[in-house]
C-alpha cells in the first residue's frame, strides 16, 4: 500500500531517501485522483522494497505542494536523491510511472 506523506514526514520518507521515490499529489474531492489512486497502489506494490510510493493530501498537507508548486492534482513527483527528476500532471496510464521509476532502478 502507498505511504501516506504528510507536510511533518515529507523530508526524512521522500528527500532523504536512498531509493527512487514516486509521490502522488491529490485530494478526496478530486476526480482525476480517483482514477490515478488504483495505478499508485498497483505500482507501490510492483516496487515493493525498490522504491518508495506515497501519496500527499494537498487539502491537509500544503507545505510541499505549494514548494514543489503543484497547481493542479493529481500531479506525480518522482524525486531521485531529495531531487525532483519527473513530473506528470493529470491522468496518465501505469506503464508511464513504471517507465519513471524503472529509469531510476
Amino acid at each position: 500500500m502507498a505511504l501516506e506523506i504528510t507536510d511533518a514526514t515529507f523530508e526524512e520518507t521522500v528527500l532523504k531517501s536512498d531509493k527512487p521515490v514516486l509521490v502522488d499529489f491529490w485530494a478526496a474531492w478530486c476526480g482525476p485522483c480517483r482514477m490515478v489512486g488504483p495505478i499508485i497502489e498497483e505500482i507501490s506494490h510492483d516496487y515493493q522494497g525498490r522504491a518508495v510510493i506515497g501519496k500527499v493530501d494537498v487539502d491537509a498537507n500544503q507545505e510541499f505542494a505549494a514548494k514543489y508548486g503543484v497547481r493542479n492534482i493529481p500531479t506525480v513527483l518522482i524525486f531521485q536523491n531529495g531531487e525532483v527528476v519527473g513530473r506528470q500532471v493529470g491522468v496518465a496510464p501505469k506503464k508511464t510511472y513504471a517507465e519513471a521509476i524503472d529509469a531510476l532502478l
